[in-house]
């Protein structure tokens, strides 16, 4: 098991790039149903939008970030740890931390992503409702999940 020594706030000039390297490979794995051009299209997206607009924290493990939360307000923008790290409790220590500083939290997660859907529920949230599309508008379902 990894030692985590840190959760701290994003610093985008020393930050940015290791966090698309994460989100890229964990998007890889929870989200392949996707497609690879598909991912690289919505990691820019990510990259020039996402990350500069959500409130992110970043969980250090070996001395460098091994994944990070994107909180809009009490909304889980997005949650990736790096695959190397799944299943260390990294994941479930970001989603407890933005619990402490939120309260309830919301989330949206592709149905299709069971080890997420899963994971969420592990963790204390219910579905609250299904959406037959994506915020894309793409044909795949969508659960959204509440946590008290």
């Amino acid at each position: 098991m990894t030692t985590t020594t840190d959760i701290r706030p994003y610093a985008a000039a020393c930050d940015r790039e290791r966090l698309l390297d994460i989100w890229l490979a964990a998007s890889r794995v929870g989200h392949s149903f996707l497609g690879e051009a598909d991912l690289l299209a919505q990691m820019k997206i990510v990259g020039d939008v996402y990350l500069p607009k959500a409130e992110n924290w970043v969980i250090v493990a070996e001395g460098r970030p091994a994944g990070f939360i994107g909180l809009l307000d009490d909304f889980i923008g997005g949650l990736f740890v790096d695959p190397f790290h799944h299943g260390q409790g990294l994941g479930k220590r970001l989603v407890l931390h933005a619990a402490r500083l939120k309260g309830a939290l919301d989330v949206e997660v592709y149905a299709d992503n069971r080890d997420a859907c899963l994971f969420y529920a592990r963790l204390g949230f219910a579905e609250t409702a299904r959406l037959a599309q994506d915020g894309e508008g793409r044909p795949l379902a969508v659960i959204r999940m509440h946590r008290p």
